[in-house]
């Protein structure tokens, strides 16, 4: 217990408890946000807690797969890739990211209203970045988060786009790219 003299005044402080380690896997439902307030539960969602020596490493490891029919975001793997990208019929923005990029968390409630917003003209995909090095490697994915619309299997030229993003930015950057080919 520390104490502390300030003014003649005695105050004393006790110490924080110790944080507790996570050591354990567990399956949960998929967890969105409806609202600040409100939550809803999905099945068939694996979240997954591992962590290190330091109580301080832990990391929370997840994967989410929503249906992207329905204006939600999918994450897709390598093998998956030439189905939902290249042989889509509708443009497809293909989001690179990672867990640990602070970035891409920053984007991801932008990007989720993307895709809830633009449902019905856009599919939006994300791609892991450590799971799919090859695909990382074909398309030059330097930064992260970086952002690649792709319309009838191919890069819809000057459509990538590397960093952080506000929302609004986000919609105008989609808004151009849409127009543009709708024009081409």
């Amino acid at each position: 217990m520390d104490i502390v003299i300030s003014n003649s005044t005695i105050f004393s402080r006790r110490p924080l408890p110790p944080v507790p380690q996570i050591t354990s896997t567990h399956k949960l439902n998929h967890l969105t946000t409806a609202s600040k307030n409100q939550l809803l539960f999905r099945p068939h969602t694996n979240l997954s807690f591992t962590s290190s020596a330091n109580a301080s490493a832990a990391v929370p490891r997840f994967s989410v797969s929503c249906d992207a029919a329905a204006g939600r975001i999918t994450e897709i793997i390598q093998t998956q890739f030439p189905n939902t990208v290249l042989k889509s019929d509708r443009p497809v923005l293909v989001e690179f990211v990672a867990n640990w990029c602070g970035p891409c968390r920053l984007i991801a409630p932008a990007m989720e209203s993307i895709a809830q917003e633009y449902g019905d003209r856009l599919v939006v995909v994300k791609i892991d970045h450590d799971a799919n090095p090859q695909l990382i490697e074909e398309y030059k994915v330097y930064g992260l988060p970086t952002l690649i619309l792709f319309k009838n299997g191919k890069e819809v030229v000057e459509s990538r786009r590397e960093g952080a993003i506000t929302k609004v930015k986000l919609k105008e950057y989609i808004d151009s790219l849409l127009e543009s080919i709708s024009v081409a």
